[in-house]
């Protein structure tokens, strides 16, 4: 009896154990990147689609998928930054709803030189170089060394370096306020940075130029 009784206090430690171990299931998809997740950008990359009209904007996303976005609610909140061009690559945000955009930029637009009067004496013109694959560069800036730039959250993204500081990367969230054929606008809390597009007689960069930028927009 006495050996019965020993096995039987085996058998329910052996099943109290298992109880306790089902218990603590992983939650599903927590493999220790919820956070990245939860983090992600929501934003939409592709390029603008031929059946895009005047308040629906087709996308052909980098993924190879074909959406259709309402933007007519974007366009009534001035939020359809660099207008839209069969062809060119734009970056949406979507709406909670997935079918309706809140905010599209044109990135094709946004590739240039940008320049404005130097704001120390106004004697020449500074800015920046925005290039395709992510490059950003100086222009005629002794002070300031832009690397790179990205559009994440709807938001634009420069990073750069300031000569003379700690000169370690500064990285800079920027709102668009503008975007158009001759004009960039754009700002953070305490700064707005207003710029037109830098006529051809030099070229940093081999960047787009005027001629080219003023095809047609469908703003």
């Amino acid at each position: 009896m006495k050996n019965l009784g020993v096995l039987f206090a085996l058998v329910m430690a052996v099943l109290a154990m298992g109880s306790c171990g089902s218990s603590t299931k992983p939650v599903p998809f927590d493999n220790g990147d919820s956070a990245d997740i939860v983090n992600a950008d929501p934003t939409v990359y592709g390029v603008c689609g031929e059946e895009t009209a005047m308040n629906t904007l087709q996308l052909i996303t980098d993924m190879g998928d074909t959406l259709s976005f309402d933007i007519s609610e974007a366009r009534e909140n001035e939020q359809v930054f660099g207008g839209l061009h069969v062809g060119d690559r734009l970056a949406v945000l979507p709406a909670k709803d997935r079918k309706s955009a809140e905010k599209v930029i044109n990135q094709a637009a946004l590739l240039g030189n940008w320049v404005m009067p130097n704001p120390i004496d106004g004697s020449d013109e500074v800015g920046i170089c925005i290039k395709e694959g992510g490059i950003a560069e100086s222009i005629a800036q002794s002070n300031i060394t832009y690397k790179t730039w990205r559009l994440t959250r709807g938001k634009l993204e420069i990073v750069l370096v300031r000569i003379g500081g700690s000169e370690e990367d500064e990285t800079n969230i920027y709102d668009i306020v503008k975007l158009g054929p001759d004009s960039l606008v754009y700002k953070d809390v305490e700064e707005t940075f207003e710029y037109s597009r830098q006529k051809p007689k030099e070229d940093y960069g081999g960047n787009i130029k005027l001629e080219d930028a003023e095809d047609e927009f469908f703003m």
